[in-house]
C-alpha cells in the first residue's frame, strides 16, 4: 500500500443520504478524502456503493447531507455545479462514450465545452492521455469498433483529460471480458502510483488490498467498516 502525506481534506462528506421514494439507499455516509487517497469501496449489491459515487458526482442529487469541496459547500452553490463536476471525474462500468464520435473527439469534447480549451490544446491533452492508457493507435476509431477493455481505456483517458482533482470509478471492470480486466487494473494501479486521487467501487479484492490507502465496506446504505486494506 502506498504511503501518503496528509494535509487538509480535498473533500468532506457529511451525513449524506439518498432516497428513491420510500427506498432509503444511503442512510448517513460521512468520510474525508485527502489528496492522493485511493479508497476502495466494497460491499454486496444494493449496499449503496454506486449510488454514493453518483451522489458525490451529483449525477444523483443527495436527499440530505453535505459535500464540502475545497472548503466550499457544493449542494448550496447550484451555479457552481458544472465547475465542481469538471473537478470530480467519473468512469462508468458501461463506458458511456459517445458512439457518434471518434476516440479522439470523445476525449476532446468535454475539454472544449466545459473547460473552454482551444481545439489545439484539447487535442494535445487528449493524445497525451490516450497514449498513457495505450490507445494512441485508435484515435480515429469509433467506440463500436473497440473491445470493452479498449472502450474503458478511452473512458479513463477522457476523464483524465479534464484534469480532475478526484477520479471516481464505478465498478470499471464489471462489464469486461475476463481477459480485459487485468489491463484496466494495471492502468488504475499506474494512476495510483502517480498519486491520482481515486474512489473505486470494486469487487477486485486483490486491487483493493494492494493499491488502496483505505477500504470502505458498505452495508445497508452506510459505511459499516473502514480501515487500512489488511485490516478489513
Amino acid at each position: 500500500m502506498p504511503i501518503r502525506t496528509r494535509h487538509e481534506p480535498v473533500m468532506k462528506i457529511r451525513e449524506l443520504t439518498k432516497s428513491f421514494g420510500n427506498n432509503k439507499v444511503l442512510t448517513g455516509v460521512s468520510f474525508d478524502v485527502y489528496e492522493n487517497d485511493v479508497i476502495s469501496i466494497i460491499g454486496a449489491s444494493g449496499s449503496g456503493k454506486s449510488t454514493l459515487l453518483r451522489c458525490i458526482n451529483l449525477l444523483e442529487m443527495p436527499t440530505s447531507g453535505e459535500i464540502v469541496y475545497r472548503h466550499q459547500q457544493v449542494l448550496t452553490r447550484q451555479n457552481k455545479i458544472n465547475h465542481y463536476r469538471s473537478r470530480v471525474g467519473m468512469v462508468f462500468q458501461s463506458f458511456n462514450l459517445f458512439h457518434n464520435m471518434t476516440v479522439l473527439d470523445n476525449c476532446m469534447v468535454g475539454q472544449i465545452k466545459v473547460l473552454k480549451r482551444t481545439r489545439k490544446e484539447a487535442r494535445f491533452r487528449a493524445l497525451d492521455y490516450l497514449d498513457k492508457v495505450g490507445m494512441a493507435p485508435y484515435v480515429k476509431a469509433r467506440p463500436r469498433q473497440l473491445s470493452g477493455g479498449q472502450q474503458q481505456r478511452v473512458a479513463i483517458a477522457r476523464a483524465l483529460a479534464m484534469d480532475p482533482d478526484i477520479l471516481l470509478f464505478d465498478e470499471p471492470t464489471s462489464a469486461l471480458d475476463p481477459e480485459a480486466v487485468g489491463g484496466i487494473l494495471t492502468v488504475m494501479h499506474d494512476l495510483a502510483q502517480e498519486d491520482v486521487t481515486m474512489l473505486v467501487v470494486t469487487h477486485e479484492m486483490a486491487f483493493a488490498r494492494d493499491v488502496s490507502t483505505a477500504v470502505f465496506f458498505m452495508y445497508n446504505g452506510v459505511i459499516h467498516e473502514q480501515g487500512e486494506p489488511h485490516g478489513i
